[in-house]
């Protein structure tokens, strides 16, 4: 029986995939051959689209029983599970796949195409992604945590799937979701925490069931569930006086928790695991390396097929401000490279995608390219915790391709080494847009899309999800819509933390300018800024040697303030405020013109976004206007006390004259 297409509550936004996007694939007659869960998901999908646009389903019948104007066909046994093949002749659409979830991604492509899906003839193309796993860690809380609420570094209101300390009852939004993620390429979604606390680590045991109702349903969009765990449960849950890696009754506890995890759930993808970091426990504490750690779960998880994602998110929080030598930026290679090989093959090292944390700017984190031996996970955050968090304008389609375009030091890219596949901290909760910010929508599409396809044109992944998202929309509304989100990162970049120093946010929540906030705190995030200059010296000659950790040529370029990209200078050096860019620049004019840019521009997007009033749903355009107005605050604010900061500092004025406070 075909299954029904999930039905949201009244005031929840359809996002990309409203159902006039599905006008093309409706008003056809459709021939689907095959079975199995999955294609009864694509029945689904298509009876949903004739109901509503005219057209009718065949199941089964053989080729030359009628004519199909397209054809969902299962059973091709030269592809992936998750491949699938497209083809127009003679009139007919034609999508054939070897797995479940290949019909359905082939559906949803034809989804993207609209009307041209229909129209001309083409050669037979076979589509398959590029990265295996393309997998969302949500950070939700079973139990609100006094501190970080539902959500950690969520902006889009409570979580999902958790209420009230339990799994919400009724999970239509949940499979809803599962939807959204499978039209987009997301294949996997890790739903509580990797900050585990005593409520969340009983999910592993007593309350597997509530995990399992999660899975069940995201399961007919083909997203598998993965679990945040405690490497501590063997003591926290079992009752055992050690988590020792290597102490058999714990390879025996974990062994047996894991088997029944999969008596539960079968397709259950894994374990993420965030250890000796930020306080949370791991086998440093019992004289063990990560990789034993890492193993200690692989080991478990290997009969099953499932992965453990080990996060390399590890550095010393309790840093002295005092000490130049020490440097978070070197944390994660220091602590990983000499392991490299030491990982079991179900072990996955997920790594971050640039050095420190998520920041508007800095470079791709040399880690992903010196392990060679080891499969890497590279992670990115869709939350935007330091850019804007969902309440500004900040498209973040660029900095992601750039980053996955990076050629690191054997000549692959970062897009081409993340074999344990490409990871992201989910924006998503349970405001009726999903992620706070409607025009948040399109970095979790985005995300989705360029784990499919790294090398992928952003500008035209955009155009896409504009598309999807307001599919009767006149040229100038998606004129209007590339406009103000096509160039928002670099203008987010604009009026906060300049040439790659990073950070100046509040302690804490993280959002509006601290330009000193954590410049004394022990955390590691400083930039060093004097009467004489600014930037943190990471040369191996005279700085921490972070530079180094580079292969060639990217060690050599970033060495020299010569040759080191305006973008990155201060991340890897300190130079004076005279300092000359390649831009003709100096330092502290870049500053002060940047930020005055940056707020310009946030005024020119609010006027693009105002004149667009008629065209865009009253209920989403009112939303996104309240987050213009935060944002023109929030760059103002950002502005004034950056350019003060630093006109106090340097003593040199704005060569334009222009009012500093």
């Amino acid at each position: 029986m075909p299954l029904p297409v999930p039905v949201l509550p009244e005031g929840v936004d359809p996002a990309w995939l409203p159902p006039a996007a599905f006008r093309s694939v409706g008003g056809r007659r459709t021939l689907i051959r095959g079975s199995g869960p999955l294609v009864e998901t694509v029945h689904g999908e298509v009876a949903d689209a004739c109901r509503r646009f005219g057209g009718r389903v065949v199941r089964g019948a053989e080729p030359g029983d009628g004519a199909y104007d397209l054809v969902l066909d299962l059973g091709v046994h030269d592809l992936g599970d998750e491949d699938y093949t497209v083809a127009r002749e003679g009139g007919t659409t034609t999508v054939t796949a070897f797995g479940g979830r290949g019909l359905l991604y082939g559906l949803f492509h034809l989804v993207r195409l609209g009307e041209a899906a229909f129209s001309g003839a083409w050669t037979p193309k076979t589509h398959r992604p590029a990265l295996t796993l393309r997998m969302l860690d949500h950070w939700d809380n079973v139990a609100v945590h006094p501190v970080m609420g539902q959500v950690e570094r969520g902006y889009a209101g409570g979580s999902l799937f958790w209420e009230d300390g339990r799994a919400r009852d009724e999970l239509d939004r949940v499979r809803a979701y599962g939807r959204l993620l499978a039209a987009c390429g997301i294949n996997a979604l890790s739903v509580n925490n990797v900050n585990v606390h005593a409520t969340e680590a009983r999910l592993l045991t007593d309350r597997l069931d509530e995990v399992a109702a999660i899975a069940g349903a995201l399961r007919p969009y083909g997203v598998r569930t993965h679990l945040s765990v405690s490497f501590a449960s063997p003591v926290m849950l079992g009752g055992l006086p050690t988590a020792d890696p290597l102490d058999e009754a714990v390879r025996g506890w974990w062994a047996e928790a894991t088997r029944r995890v999969y008596e539960a759930i079968p397709d259950f993808g894994g374990y993420v695991v965030k250890a000796d970091s930020e306080g949370q426990p791991g086998p440093f504490a019992y004289g063990r390396s990560h990789a034993e750690g890492a193993n200690l779960l692989a080991a478990a998880l290997e009969p099953f097929g499932g992965t453990v994602h080990w996060r390399a998110f590890v550095y010393d929080h309790r840093q002295d401000w005092r000490d130049r030598t020490t440097d978070r930026a070197r944390a994660a290679y220091d602590h990983f490279v000499p392991l490299d090989g030491e990982f079991a093959d179900h072990a996955v090292l997920q790594v971050k995608h640039g050095p420190m944390d998520f920041q508007v700017r800095e470079p791709v984190s040399p880690l992903i390219g010196a392990m060679p031996r080891t499969r890497l996970a590279v992670e990115l955050q869709v939350t935007q915790e330091y850019t804007g968090q969902q309440r500004h304008t900040c498209w973040l389609g660029p900095m992601w391709s750039e980053v996955l375009r990076f050629r690191i030091q054997q000549g692959s890219t970062v897009g081409e080494s993340a074999r344990g596949g490409l990871v992201a901290v989910s924006n998503v909760g349970d405001d009726p847009f999903w992620t706070g910010h409607p025009l948040a929508q399109a970095n979790l599409y985005t995300f989705g899309r360029l784990a499919w396809q790294p090398d992928a044109e952003p500008g035209a992944v955009l155009d896409e999800w504009i598309a999807l998202t307001f599919p009767d929309a006149p040229a100038r509304l998606a004129d209007g819509l590339h406009a103000v989100l096509d160039g928002s990162w670099r203008t987010y970049e604009k009026y906060t933390a300049p040439l790659g120093v990073g950070f100046m946010v509040q302690p804490g929540h993280h959002y509006g300018p601290s330009v000193e906030g954590y410049e004394y705190s022990p955390w590691g995030t400083y930039h060093f800024a004097d009467r004489d200059g600014i930037g943190v010296e990471r040369g191996v000659t005279g700085g921490t040697g972070f530079a180094g950790q580079y292969g060639t040529p990217w060690a050599e370029l970033y060495e020299s303030p010569k040759t080191c990209p305006d973008e990155l200078l201060l991340f890897f050096h300190h130079v004076p405020y005279g300092h000359v860019l390649k831009s003709g620049k100096t330092v502290v004019q870049h500053i002060y013109d940047t930020h005055f840019e940056g707020v310009e521009e946030v005024e020119e997007a609010r006027a693009v976004w105002a004149s667009l009033a008629g065209l865009v749903d009253p209920a989403r355009h009112a939303r996104v206007t309240e987050r213009y107005e935060e944002q023109l605050r929030s760059a103002r604010e950002w502005r004034d006390q950056v350019n003060s900061y630093f006109f106090r500092a340097s003593g040199v004025p704005d060569e334009r004259g222009r009012r500093i406070h």
